[in-house]
């Protein structure tokens, strides 16, 4: 059974994190999304992963932007729902980045964090790595 606040949790970190992006690069981040829940490194829920903040920086920008979090499209918002629910009922079964992947980011950004990941791959306009 899925709980309703992991579904919302990973709707609105896909929502947030790729709306734009196509069907493949939306499932390779809640993969990684799904991926920091299953390590030790992480929280054991997706909403501890999603609202996971530290040092005065969240995990995903979105979280801590200062913004309204609410979905403004809500077309795009059920889209990400729809896909939260079939990751967290079938997502094992996909594979589109692969079970190492931790982290990603967009394109546009080069976060400090690189020297410590690999790059596994990218999809639509993220990239995605693992860590060393």
């Amino acid at each position: 059974m899925i709980m309703e606040t992991a579904l919302v949790c990973l709707a609105l970190n896909l929502y947030h994190e790729s709306r734009g992006e196509p069907v493949s690069a939306q499932i390779a981040v809640a993969e990684t999304t799904l991926n920091r829940v299953k390590s030790k490194h992480y929280p054991n829920t997706v909403c501890g992963v999603v609202t996971q903040s530290g040092n005065g920086s969240c995990s995903f920008s979105w979280f801590c932007d200062g913004l309204s979090d609410r979905p403004k499209d809500l077309k795009a918002f059920n889209r990400s729902m729809e896909l939260s629910r079939f990751m967290l009922s079938e997502g094992q079964y996909i594979d589109v980045i692969g079970d190492e992947a931790l982290f990603y980011h967009n394109h546009s950004v080069e976060p400090y964090w690189l020297v410590d990941v690999t790059l596994l791959g990218e999809v639509g306009g993220h990239k995605f790595y693992k860590k060393k």
